[in-house]
């Protein structure tokens, strides 16, 4: 009998999942054998991240456990370090290999989906490794959170102004989606939350955003970026366009047109990259790094890798030409594309004619807050509440799974009914501070 196919599936987000879980359903054990590596073991739905920093959402609840929608599949929790397709094999480190001291683990493959995504894109600029604070996982949502709520704390209790200044000034790099939306959900967070502090008003903060190009959330058109920038500016927020942030060393952030802000909170969104592996795989690769695909989701010039999302230059023939735009690096594209990927793959092993990917964009929704947003979808322009109801039942009908999208509508539901939750959980990051702190090995955990 002939040896199953093995399929390995590098990456857990969007297309590394959707794939995996279209490959469960088609193929038969006795057809191929489906191995994920994920750094984690969940996918994480990043479109709900500002909705989680602002508290409206559970951590828990933006995320999907990879073994529960994929039992069939063998999961690996780890990072694929090197690709080396000419010998079809990834070099792979998990949580066991670094305990049990073995080092790098060799996994042969016969089909390749390479799908690791993006990661923040950083730039040289002094002190921002240092003082950067990203905004791609649940984890930063939920500490980007803490943190804005430990500077209300430490504003409210601090007789040093400048101390006190620094700590409610709020500065975020990057207008695209992850900051306008992050930024908007966060302050009005805070501004909530300040009416239970009796020494700090929301006139008191200072929001300010940063952005080098000259419109903000390009994807939604210019009409309604304008709109976003009056929104914002009418809740004084300090929008600043054309402006590039030079450095933030020392707790204070420098830009290009000589403004200076003392802050202790910079968030960095400007952008993102392919995931390193890319560059240590021996696979083909674009002038900005992506992996080179065709229409049909293979990467160029291979008849056994695939790759799709984020790390994938993917020609939108929608646009005319195969040749033509690359497709956006969204959540709308990945999952359609999961999805092609994923039965291409079927086609390609046994013997039947694969498809090109195809799709026009639906356009694209932002929130800006509680009940404010824009939304731009097939062709019409919707502002404030009902561009933010669009945003929830946009994003509630692409969360994966009725259990996660239960949870999610049960959290709007007891937000829409009892007041938001103000309590900052920065011990969560530490959780070991108050038994060192018994043991005489660590400081007073709430000093």
């Amino acid at each position: 009998m002939k040896e199953p196919a093995r399929i390995l599936v590098v990456g857990g987000g969007y297309v590394g999942m959707y794939a995996a879980l279209r490959l469960q359903r088609k193929l038969s054990r006795d057809e191929a054998e489906i191995v994920v590596i994920s750094p984690d073991p969940y996918m994480t739905y990043q479109p709900f991240l500002p909705e989680t920093a602002a508290g409206s959402i559970a951590p828990a609840h933006v995320v999907v456990p990879l073994r529960r929608v994929l039992p069939k599949c063998t999961v690996l929790v780890g990072e694929a370090r090197r690709i080396d397709h000419a010998k079809k094999t990834a070099v792979v480190t998990t949580l066991a290999t670094e305990h049990e001291g073995r080092g790098e683990l060799d996994i042969a493959y016969d089909v390749l989906i390479l799908a690791p995504g993006s990661v923040s894109r950083t730039l040289p600029v002094p002190g921002l490794a240092e003082a950067g604070i990203g905004f791609k996982t649940v984890e930063e949502a939920v500490g980007l959170r803490n943190h804005v709520l430990e500077q209300l704390d430490i504003a409210s209790s601090t007789r040093d102004v400048d101390v006190r200044d620094a700590a409610l000034t709020f500065v975020f790099v990057g207008g695209g989606f992850a900051g306008v939306e992050a930024l908007g959900e966060l302050e009005d967070m805070a501004r909530y939350a300040v009416r239970h502090y009796h020494n700090v008003t929301p006139d008191d903060m200072r929001w300010v955003l940063v952005e080098a190009s000259d419109r903000i959330l390009p994807e939604v058109g210019e009409e309604l970026g304008r709109y976003t920038v009056r929104e914002l500016r009418g809740r004084n927020i300090d929008v600043r366009l054309g402006t590039r942030l030079e450095s933030c060393e020392n707790r204070v952030a420098v830009l290009s047109d000589g403004a200076r802000f003392p802050t202790r909170t910079l968030v960095w969104t400007a952008g993102v990259k392919p995931h390193p592996i890319v560059e240590a795989s021996d696979l083909p690769r674009t002038d900005r790094g992506r992996l080179r695909a065709t229409a049909t989701l293979r990467i160029d010039g291979t008849d056994d890798a695939w790759t799709a999302g984020d790390a994938a230059s993917v020609p939108d023939i929608t646009a005319g030409a195969a040749s033509g735009p690359e497709c956006a690096p969204n959540a709308q594209h990945a999952v359609r594309q999961a999805k092609v990927l994923a039965d291409n793959v079927v086609a390609s092993l046994r013997g039947s004619e694969i498809k090109e990917y195809r799709h026009a964009s639906a356009g694209s929704v932002a929130s800006l807050g509680l009940h404010k947003g824009v939304a731009h979808l097939y062709g019409r322009r919707l502002k404030g509440y009902s561009a933010w109801l669009m945003h929830r039942a946009y994003h509630l009908s692409r969360v994966p799974t009725i259990n996660r999208k239960a949870r999610v509508v049960a959290d709007w539901t007891l937000a829409a009914l009892f007041k938001r939750e103000i309590v900052a959980l920065g011990s969560l990051e530490n959780p070991r501070a108050e038994f060192e702190f018994a043991a005489g090995t660590g400081r007073n955990p709430q000093a």
